[in-house]
């Protein structure tokens, strides 16, 4: 075969903007994860990469390349790429960093699609390897390029190895993908004994080039992938992965997600209560809430939940059949399915009575299901029992069993009853799922019987039922209509020279879009009695300053007033309270208080480097960081997130007319919600941070007014 070079291959045209060269990387990492020709380049990981190429089955052609050898792996050495009889589809770098970058540069002008750098010593290290960074970015051009520092990727479905190291995986026709930031968890996942059909494994690095987006967008149009597991301590672009999420959900990808870590993202104000309530993680909840993306606890569960969804897809609803030989275990599944939002509906009258028919008469005919062991053994008996639960219309069941310990006992009843369930859930059509207690009790050969039945063998009580809580929320994101919804963050550069607003400055911008504010005024002290006397007892007086966040503990605030004489004494020890700043030199605000609120809630906004604009709702009032009852939405909102928000908080309860309490407002909330959220779009880019704390809620049709507010934004 004659060498070929960039000149007489088809090449695009360099781009012209960020979205192009993005564009151009995706298309070449199609090419880079199922590679035909691949050069390894390097000594010791490179022939590592050679022996895992071999044990996946690559069927291509490998090119080794070092200079200083005659051969790598049993393979004939090349002195250099210029003596390459091709030009290679892939590569793997395992040489010293700065070498890395003029290697890199060297495939790019041949016309490779893609690389893996193994290599560290780039960004991780600091401002001189951010320095080397560039440079790799730059030599890299429209290559897709995986790291630098890292392990690389696996390609189960098409036999690549571009990985230095152990792996424990074996080729599949479909299975999940795994997108990790840390190499070795990306080995370690490879050697699961769960029956995770593993298709491709990534170890991103340091992302030089490719991002969680970028491999989101293109495994996503896999078919053959059936869900994405993401192991992330954070995104470096929030746009573009939202834009990524959104094409796996065009695709109907599920994307799992296990983010560790912790950030400073947003913790640099700190004045606001919603500057602590709406953090990075809290931000990051919001995202993958908006988009459909499923976060789980642990790597246990990941794995399950993976599993579940290659083998049953999503969950259409939340009615679930629970049945096992054991009561305890059926109550603990009980229980935890509860804490996942599913219910465990009785069964019907017939159905009941068939099952007291086919039960000894001492069971318990319920929902879980103690079949006990009356029927153990029994597999006719067993699959009567099984069918007759699995034929009526519940969205999933599930069978726990629990399997001995090699050796200790025969696992033929074991056999038999798992043999039952999956007879009945042929017989039925129905979504079903085995389920171990403990992760170790469901050996291979029981979980493979399954997986071939189309049942989803799931391992560890929790681990179990916080997939099935992962596949019914994306069953119901699915269903949900979410055109013109998903509306992508924009983050943009901070406000520069962000002031605060005062008070009453505050509450008269909120005025402008709609808030409700008390009745009142701004006045000297000498008039507050006076005027406090024209507005009505009881009144509230405050001291009013761009620094008075919060005024409780500064003694800048008296409310309850109810005589002109309590105004006065209280204008003067405010006055005392403040001596020797600017707010106890000036004037005071005078407020009509409100006397019939059923709650006090808390709207917050705060704009984030990473995500922009971020709205808080939650319990307000001067306890609001010690109750915790809040949710983080990113702006643009839709009006179904800010009810799904406002139903999610404990203080919803008090809306609804907690013990004979009246209901509140509700629709005042909202509106309330709405009118911030268009005032924060309408400032965005200038506003920085915004508090109304509280909001007092009036019973039904009485509204809710802004009792207290703060702004802090860029001047035009």
């Amino acid at each position: 075969m004659g060498r070929e070079t960039a000149s007489n291959l088809e090449t695009a045209q360099a781009p012209e903007s960020g979205a192009g060269l993005r564009a151009a990387r995706r298309a070449n990492l199609k090419r880079l994860l199922a590679p035909r020709r691949i050069a390894v380049i390097g000594g010791r990981e490179a022939e590592a990469v050679l022996r895992q190429c071999d044990r996946v089955g690559f069927q291509g052609e490998i090119w080794p390349v070092n200079p200083k050898r005659d051969s790598l792996g049993g393979r004939p050495c090349h002195a250099s790429l210029a003596e390459l009889p091709g030009v290679p589809d892939a590569a793997f770098i395992a040489v010293p960093a700065p070498v890395t970058v003029e290697v890199v540069r060297e495939l790019a002008a041949l016309g490779t699609a893609g690389c893996v750098c193994y290599a560290a010593g780039f960004a991780e290290l600091g401002a001189g390897g951010a320095e080397l960074q560039s440079r790799l970015i730059e030599a890299a051009g429209e290559m897709a390029l995986v790291g630098p520092n890292c392990y690389g990727l696996l390609n189960y479905l098409d036999g690549v190895a571009l990985w230095p190291d152990a792996q424990g995986g074996a080729r599949v026709e479909r299975g999940v993908a795994i997108v990790t930031q840390s190499g070795n968890v990306g080995i370690n996942l490879t050697m699961q004994d769960r029956s995770l059909p593993i298709a491709t494994v990534v170890s991103l690095g340091n992302q030089a080039c490719l991002d969680f987006a970028d491999y989101v967008e293109v495994l996503a149009g896999d078919e053959r992938i059936s869900a994405i597991g993401l192991c992330m301590e954070g995104l470096s672009d929030v746009a573009a992965f939202s834009r990524a999420a959104a094409t796996a959900r065009a695709h109907r990808v599920p994307l799992v997600a296990l983010k560790s870590g912790s950030s400073d993202l947003g913790k640099r104000i700190a004045l606001s209560h919603t500057a602590s309530l709406a953090g990075a993680e809290e931000l990051y909840e919001a995202l993958f809430a908006r988009l459909g993306v499923l976060r789980v606890p642990s790597l246990d569960a990941l794995v399950e939940t993976l599993k579940l969804f290659s083998v049953t897809g999503p969950l259409p609803g939340r009615r679930l059949a629970l049945m096992s030989c054991s009561g305890g275990e059926a109550v603990l599944g009980a229980d935890l399915a509860g804490e996942q939002g599913f219910t465990l509906p009785p069964f019907s009258e017939g159905q009941a009575a068939e099952l007291r028919g086919q039960l000894s008469d001492f069971a318990v005919v319920s929902n879980p299901l103690d079949y006990n062991t009356a029927i153990w053994g029994d597999p006719a008996a067993l699959e009567r029992c099984f069918t007759t639960v699995l034929r009526e219309s519940f969205d999933v069941s599930v069978l726990a069993i629990d399997y001995p310990r090699p050796g200790v006992d025969g696992e033929e009843d074991w056999d038999a009853a798992l043999e039952a369930y999956l007879s009945a859930a042929k017989t039925t059509g129905t979504t079903a799922v085995v389920m171990s207690t403990l992760t170790e009790l469901l050996p291979e050969s029981p979980r493979e019987k399954a997986i071939a039945a189309g049942v989803a063998p799931l391992q560890g009580l929790l681990e179990t039922m916080t997939g099935l809580g992962a596949a019914a929320r994306y069953g119901e994101w699915l269903e949900q209509d979410l055109a013109g919804e998903i509306a992508l963050p924009e983050p943009g550069p901070e406000p520069k020279d962000a002031k605060a607003l005062d008070e009453w400055r505050s509450k008269q911008a909120l005025a402008h879009y709609g808030l409700v504010i008390p009745e009142g005024d701004l006045v000297e002290a000498e008039d507050a009695a006076e005027v406090a006397g024209a507005l009505g007892f009881p009144v509230a007086l405050k001291a009013v300053g761009p620094d008075l966040v919060h005024k409780s503990e500064r003694g800048a605030v008296v409310l309850g007033l109810d005589s002109g004489p309590e105004v006065a004494a209280a204008a003067a020890g405010i006055r005392q309270a403040l001596a020797g700043t600017p707010a106890g030199e000036g004037p005071l605000l005078v407020e009509r208080m409100v006397q019939d609120a059923v709650a006090e809630l808390i709207i917050g906004v705060k704009f984030d480097p990473q995500f922009g604009l971020a709205l808080v709702l939650g319990s307000g009032g001067v306890l609001v960081e010690l109750v915790g009852d809040a949710r983080s939405l990113l702006l643009p909102a839709s009006r179904r997130e800010i009810i799904a928000a406002l139903d999610g908080l404990k203080v919803a309860r008090l809306l609804a007319g907690y013990r004979g309490r009246p209901e509140g407002d509700r629709e005042a909330v909202l509106a309330a919600v709405e009118a911030v959220a268009r005032f924060a779009e309408a400032q965005r880019g200038r506003l920085l941070e915004l508090d109304i704390n509280p909001l007092l809620v009036r019973p039904r049709g009485k509204g809710a007014v802004v009792a207290d507010a703060w702004i802090k934004m860029a001047q035009e």
